[in-house]
């Protein structure tokens, strides 16, 4: 058994649900189609892409709770059929590919929307079925961003094993691509990963080969997940794992890079990123560092409705409870209950 096929094959949380694709599924469709089968074309598959980064740009914007239901939608009414319809092997292949990426984005959404049983459950199955669909449409990075979908959820969630585990399956598929900024995406899943698992040798390995990966030309844009894994992201990602590592020093030089250099295009990744440096500043003792920055911060996400910044809302309250007689603090706990999400 090859080393990814016993990765996919492990029991524990989000590797049990993936099970194994079936490689013969667009084949057999290009033979035999179902009676009533609608035909296929490259216009639907361009207007799946056209779906996703529609939806993808709104979610990026407002969070993953604002537009869920209309992905979700869109997939059941309208994709979901064409999938059991008619088409050349080659245009099958992209169907799937645009649906995976579909697919990932209502798991996304559903993990960004909230953290309960059912919403955790949701975003599960939508990665695992989107690592199926990329496998059966043989996309090596569709397949490995939905792995890592599954890594971070385990992060979030402290299945560190299965993140681990996880991450080095995304570096895998990695090494089969030409694409620096996406094998930088990977290798910082896997360093991520580590980090949390407390395995500093793996992670500070993994986030020096993901340093050189986003160093190097980027390969020509695209609409792919990976493909939106700018600098700016990179540098926000490798902040919080230095932080957790404990180079507190190193880690708000990274998140000033994100925020200052190569910025961050989307209000709710710009929002997360203050959250997290406020954070870092009050770590150093810079009180008033970490004010300022987190009066930016809730200048930012007021409206966007995600778990993420609902719980950095949330931990900058409880941290600055110890500074109940700085007018400062007592406003931005204020401020922060007024926030709309």
């Amino acid at each position: 058994m090859e080393r990814r096929e016993f990765i996919l094959a492990s029991s524990g949380y989000a590797l049990s649900a993936l099970g194994l694709p079936d490689m013969d599924s667009i084949t057999r469709r290009t033979k035999t189609a179902l009676p009533g089968a609608v035909r296929v074309g490259q216009g639907e598959v361009a207007a799946v892409r056209h779906m996703v980064k529609a939806l993808g740009d709104s979610a990026s914007e407002l969070g993953g709770g604002h537009a869920r239901h209309l992905a979700v939608r869109y997939l059941t009414q309208d994709v979901a059929p064409w999938l059991e319809g008619y088409f050349t092997e080659a245009t099958g292949r992209d169907l799937f590919a645009a649906t995976s990426q579909l697919v990932h984005l209502a798991g996304w959404m559903a993990q960004d929307e909230g953290d309960t049983p059912e919403l955790r459950g949701l975003a599960q199955r939508y990665y695992a079925h989107s690592f199926r669909l990329a496998a059966e449409a043989g996309d090596p990075e569709l397949s490995a961003t939905a792995l890592r979908g599954l890594a971070v959820q385990c992060v979030d969630l402290g299945y560190r094993a299965e993140a681990v585990q996880l991450g080095e399956a995304c570096v895998e598929y990695g090494h089969q691509l030409d694409n620096p900024r996406a094998v930088a995406y990977y290798e910082a899943t896997l360093a991520n990963a580590a980090a949390q698992d407390d395995d500093r040798r793996m992670a500070t390995r993994h986030l020096a080969l993901s340093e050189a990966a986003i160093g190097k030309s980027a390969a020509a844009g695209g609409d792919s997940w990976a493909a939106h894994y700018s600098p700016g992201r990179w540098a926000h990602e490798s902040g919080m794992i230095l932080s957790r590592l404990g180079d507190l020093d190193a880690a708000e030089e990274h998140l000033h890079l994100a925020l200052d250099i190569h910025g961050l295009d989307r209000r709710r990744t710009r929002a997360i990123v203050l959250a997290d440096l406020g954070g870092v500043r009050l770590r150093q003792g810079d009180v008033d560092g970490a004010m300022a920055t987190w009066s930016e911060f809730l200048d930012c996400a007021d409206g966007i409705r995600s778990v993420k910044v609902q719980a950095a809302l949330q931990d900058m309250r409880v941290r600055l409870r110890r500074y109940g007689g700085v007018p400062e603090a007592q406003e931005l706990r204020e401020r922060a209950a007024r926030v709309t999400g």
